[in-house]
């Protein structure tokens, strides 16, 4: 974007945006938590990707999904992605097509109606700073989940700051060989430059979404974790 029009986009961005992403997000979050408790966590599925896809609109972002050969909507995988921004959030939930559920730090869970919203949804919050806890959280979800969820983690734990793929937290692997289900790799271009980290300095553009063939465990056990770990890594930044 020009200096010119990135100057034109903030009023836009302050007056327009922000405000309409903050009503939104109380609106279908009161929404979801009332479809959630009447029927399942799956049928509140539709008003989370209505969220994201809302979300990309207005900014606006244009999302390509690429790879859709690799994957099956209908069925259930450990999503395990790069995180390069706050973007990621509504650009994997609208247009991955999977059920998806997150795996949350604890903290987010006291935002009103928000957090609520999330729990009614299937995600999983976890105690990132009490790693016992964390995988005990986990344990219990799996018993609640669907057939039809996919769990998705933000491999890295926290967003880079400057792009790169960063090394790998354990917990999405284990979760693998606790459930069984396959790795499905997805790299996420670009979105380090529609919301850099740690900043509100969003800007409009696109992003590209990346799905890699899916990692099967068979094979792989808690002493060859980290082969596992290695490989899904190097697929996902190969292609950044």
């Amino acid at each position: 974007m020009s200096p010119f029009l990135k100057i034109a986009y903030q009023p836009y961005k302050w007056i327009i945006i922000i405000p309409f992403i903050f009503i939104i997000t109380m609106v279908l979050g009161l929404i979801c938590i009332f479809t959630a408790s009447l029927l399942k966590q799956d049928a509140a599925d539709i008003i989370a990707v209505t969220w994201a896809k809302l979300c990309c609109a207005i900014v606006p972002l244009n999302v390509t999904v690429k790879g859709k050969k690799n994957y099956n909507r209908k069925n259930s995988y450990i999503v395990v992605a790069n995180h390069q921004s706050m973007a990621d959030i509504p650009v994997i939930h609208g247009h991955l097509g999977l059920k998806i559920k997150w795996i949350m730090k604890k903290e987010l869970e006291k935002i009103p109606i928000f957090g609520s919203a999330c729990r009614h949804l299937g995600c999983i919050y976890v105690d990132r700073a009490n790693h016992d806890e964390a995988l005990k959280s986990m344990r219990e979800a799996k018993n609640k989940l669907s057939r039809k969820a996919s769990v998705l983690f933000f491999a890295e734990g926290t967003r880079s700051r400057d792009g790169k793929v960063m090394p790998f937290k354990k917990g999405a692997f284990r979760f693998a060989l606790e459930t069984g289900l396959p790795i499905l790799p997805v790299t996420i271009k670009n979105s380090f430059h529609i919301l850099p980290s740690d900043s509100l300095d969003l800007t409009p553009g696109s992003i590209d979404i990346i799905v890699h063939r899916p990692v099967h465990i068979f094979g792989y056990h808690a002493e060859n974790l980290n082969r596992m770990i290695e490989h899904t890594r190097g697929t996902i930044a190969s292609v950044l």
